[in-house]
């Protein structure tokens, strides 16, 4: 299975250079409008601001499970991104939510050493 997430967003640029930041690299494909982010062997992160998705900007929520997550934080706020506090859940997994500019919620998520 596939699986492609748009994160529907107000000003691509804007948002483009911020999702840069995020993922440590500038977009792994452009088709027509969309960016393309790959975070997965099949598995991608679109960003779209075509005026049909207006109505949706800032709807998204998506969690990303990562290792290293003090590092990834610690990346995102030497480029000025902040985030919500990590909580760390009775499991031992460390979570944290970041918002981007347009207030789409991408969570990382950290599960704890074996």
């Amino acid at each position: 299975m596939d699986l492609h997430s748009v994160v529907c967003v107000r000003d691509l640029a804007v948002a483009r250079k911020w999702y840069e930041v995020f993922f440590g690299r500038p977009a792994d494909e452009v088709i027509g409008a969309e960016l393309l982010w790959q975070v997965g062997e099949n598995a991608y992160v679109v960003l779209d601001d075509r005026p049909v998705r207006a109505a949706r900007v800032g709807g998204t929520m998506i969690t990303f499970g990562v290792t290293g997550l003090d590092d990834f934080l610690d990346r995102l706020a030497a480029h000025g991104v902040g985030h919500e506090p990590v909580e760390t859940y009775g499991n031992g997994v460390r979570h944290v939510e970041i918002l981007d500019p347009d207030g789409n919620s991408l969570s990382l998520a950290e599960a704890p050493a074996v």
